[in-house]
């Protein structure tokens, strides 16, 4: 297990991991399987997104931080914190477009990983499954923005990729 890799971070009580992994994904339905055992028996919830669509840690944490706080109000859109998360993340408010900007596909996957009250054990498994290569969540900004349809304008004034999709997360909290 390799702490240094994964970001620990405290937001309302609850413990939220984050954590980039390149992985191999043959059967979807299988590693679903997976999650949603590994959740269902630590009362805990893990999001697997496409790192490609996250412009970096803070923009992963905020968007976990909207979807927690969207629980506590009851004003959330997906009936599950990890959908929530996703939802959040790719400043969406429709899931199945959400989905299709951060969803994992069968093959070669970079993920960004949000574990949320998962502890030592899920972080573990996790890495068991998702294999050890671990990487740092790095924005690329040409695939950015386009997923985005983000301007080098929009860029500019909001200072960097990852400060332009929290705002943009934001926003869309305001709006919902």
């Amino acid at each position: 297990m390799n702490d240094e890799l994964w970001s620990q971070h405290h937001f309302r009580g609850h413990e939220i991991k984050i954590s980039g992994f390149e992985t191999e994904i043959n059967d979807i339905k299988e590693i679903m399987g997976f999650i949603k055992d590994l959740t269902d028996k630590n009362d805990c919830t893990v999001q697997l997104m496409r790192a490609r669509g996250i412009a970096g840690e803070k923009h992963a944490l905020q968007a976990t931080a909207q979807a927690i706080k969207a629980f506590e109000r009851n004003e959330n859109t997906a009936k599950d914190l990890g959908l929530e998360i996703c939802l959040r993340a790719s400043a969406q408010r429709q899931i199945s477009k959400a989905l299709k900007i951060l969803g994992i596909n069968k093959g070669k996957n970079d993920l960004c990983v949000v574990a949320v009250d998962g502890g030592k054990s899920v972080q573990k498994k996790l890495e068991n499954v998702l294999g050890p290569k671990q990487k740092v969540l790095k924005p690329d900004i040409e695939v950015l923005q386009e997923l985005y349809q983000i301007s080098p304008l929009e860029i500019e004034s909001a200072g960097d990729m990852e400060r332009v999709m929290v705002e943009r997360s934001a926003i869309l909290n305001l709006e919902l």
